[in-house]
């Protein structure tokens, strides 16, 4: 059986929500895509660690729960569950592009060069943008082809027109592509009232048969059009016209019934870019939008299989799974890689490896149900505070932020993961007993009485290691329980908790008690609560040198305090004295 071993890498703090990403670094050939996340790492990690020692997880056995986690680090803590499977529909497209005044900016200052200059460059910008804008999504990914020279002689053109207005020009950047496979065509890119653009050239292109990388040349707009992964991607906006050009005449139809297509015979584009039959599936789940039978048919045929796992880098297919994953639905990417017949071929082992007869043959099926089970506890769980915050923009910039701290970040979020599952199991074993005199004493704040006490101590211990990440680690351990693919209970679980509605309101009914148990205990942000006695007040009561008995009565302090949320100062103190007489009557 191949195995993979998990390898970290600094984390680097984020000033904007940021999706996820499935990376795993391999430890021999096997392949799964090698990419390095924190997140996933941290999820897979947990999940497995049972199962074999050290960081060493088994491929296909725990994929399901990896697949899992990675929607639960992707996804909102509000959220409604939608159906997995899209339905072809109608979608809004608008006619015209309606620009922002930022762009109306730019796109003026880019045809007051073209009049300047006298020149005749017929401007547009390509792809994504365009495909956004008339689905009304804001995108500041612009990329502007031009029909007759080069980048970085138009982005000097630019900077020649500022000059002569007196304003600042900016420093050009130029990616040279290799001269044997892009005949010295090239990418600009300069700032442009803040907004960075890349300039290229309108291009053509061949493919060779062993290998995914093409030959570039200049081409005409429909050359460049055709080149295109997807016909929604094809799509330009002349900024000389201020109209949108529609080259293949299948962009716009394509974009408005809902469907993923090719501007090219599927086949042959799969064939000579396999690494399309991922963005088709990226595109598909991200928009909702349904795959072209005949682009389904080259999909899952051998052909394109083959040449998926032959001329494409395993990076490079990690990249667009991170992707896939980052995306809106990514249980709905994973059920197109399945029914095309490509979950083995994405997600392989190595070749050399004997096959494990405890993996069952639809094991891909039963991945994408673990990850539709953990879908629907996620989506119907709402906070009490309503927060629309992607669960990995937390991990990441609240937790693994620090430099050299991601393994230990990894272990602590591990480990709080598995204290929330006994602590919810208890606080659950608690509201259903019988008893209302019990219940209400879990939440009466009466510091003597002891229900209370070990809930909230034990809770706020908790939630202080935790801090903002609490919600997360509640969430991951509520699917704690689902099973290795290799279990001989995992079908019959996956069966019940995506089938079933009882076992995703359980998982609800738990992470929506826990948190109106720490409102009613008043731990919302207990976190943020300083200690009513410092090191400082400890050492000054006890007549302590600074050391390691500071640190402890500190702890014990803190223990104090969550016990008796009502205490004063003056009470604290009383308190230490007495305890430290017992000690040193010890």
């Amino acid at each position: 059986m191949a195995f993979l071993s998990l390898s970290l890498r600094p984390a680097v703090p984020l000033l904007c929500s940021l999706p996820p990403f499935l990376r795993i670094s391999t430890a021999s050939a096997v392949a799964f895509p090698s990419r390095k996340s924190t997140v996933a790492k941290t999820f897979t990690k947990f999940f497995c660690s049972s199962l074999v020692p050290a960081n060493r997880i088994s491929v296909l056995g725990d994929l399901p729960r990896v697949l899992a986690v990675a929607q639960l680090s992707t996804e909102v803590t509000q959220a409604s569950f939608q159906q997995s499977r899209p339905t072809t529909m109608a979608h809004v497209v608008r006619d015209r592009v309606q620009l922002t005044d930022l762009e109306e900016r730019i796109f003026n200052i880019l045809t007051a060069v073209l009049e300047k200059f006298d020149l005749k460059t017929q401007l547009r910008v390509a792809g994504g943008w365009v495909r956004d804008k008339l689905l009304g999504k804001d995108s500041t990914d612009i990329d502007i082809a031009l029909d007759d020279m080069l980048g970085r002689e138009f982005c000097e053109k630019v900077n020649e027109y500022l000059a002569s207005l007196g304003e600042e020009t900016h420093s050009v950047g130029v990616i040279m592509s290799n001269p044997d496979q892009s005949k010295h065509l090239e990418t600009a890119n300069m700032r442009i009232l803040g907004m960075s653009i890349d300039f290229v050239n309108l291009r053509a292109e061949t493919y060779a048969d062993n290998s995914r990388i093409p030959q570039m040349e200049f081409g005409t707009p429909e050359q460049d059009a055709l080149r295109r992964d997807l016909t929604i991607n094809s799509l330009f906006y002349n900024i000389n016209t201020r109209e949108v050009e529609d080259f293949t005449t299948r962009g716009i139809r394509d974009l408005k019934a809902g469907v993923i297509s090719t501007p090219l015979p599927p086949e042959s584009t799969f064939l000579d870019d396999p690494l399309r039959v991922c963005r088709a599936i990226r595109f598909g789940a991200r928009f909702q939008f349904e795959l072209d039978e005949e682009l389904k048919k080259a999909a899952a045929s051998e052909a394109v299989r083959n040449a998926l796992n032959n001329k494409v880098s395993r990076e490079r297919v990690g990249h667009e799974v991170e992707l896939m994953l980052g995306g809106n639905k990514p249980e709905q990417a994973m059920e197109y890689i399945e029914d095309l017949n490509l979950f083995s071929t994405v997600f392989r082992i190595d070749a050399n490896s004997k096959p494990d007869p405890s993996i069952p043959e639809n094991y891909g099926r039963l991945c994408v149900d673990t990850l539709r089970a953990a879908t629907k506890v996620l989506q119907k769980y709402k906070s009490s505070d309503q927060l629309n915050i992607p669960v990995s923009t937390h991990i990441i910039m609240k937790s693994l932020v620090l430099k050299n701290k991601d393994a230990a970040g990894v272990e602590i979020l591990f480990n709080f993961a598995k204290e929330f599952k006994l602590v919810s199991e208890k606080i659950l074993q608690a509201e259903s007993d019988d008893s209302a005199d019990t219940k209400e004493s879990i939440y009466r704040e009466d510091p003597d009485l002891a229900a209370i006490s070990k809930h909230r101590v034990e809770l706020g211990l908790l939630l202080r290691k935790n801090k903002e990440l609490w919600r997360c680690t509640l969430l991951l351990s509520s699917i704690m329980e689902l099973p290795s693919v290799t279990s001989q209970a995992h079908s019959a679980m996956v069966a019940l908790s995506v089938d079933n509605e009882r076992w995703i309101e359980e998982k609800v009914k738990m992470c929506n008690l826990v948190e109106d148990t720490v409102n009613k205990l008043g731990l919302t942000k207990i976190w943020e609560e300083k200690l009513v006695l410092d090191g400082d007040a400890i050492k000054e009561a006890l007549n302590l040198s600074p050391g390691k008995q500071v640190q402890e009565w500190k702890d014990k302090v803190l223990l104090w305090q969550l016990a008796h949320p009502k205490g004063t100062t003056e009470e604290c103190l009383g308190w230490l004295h007495e305890e430290n007489v017992k000690r040193l009557k010890v």
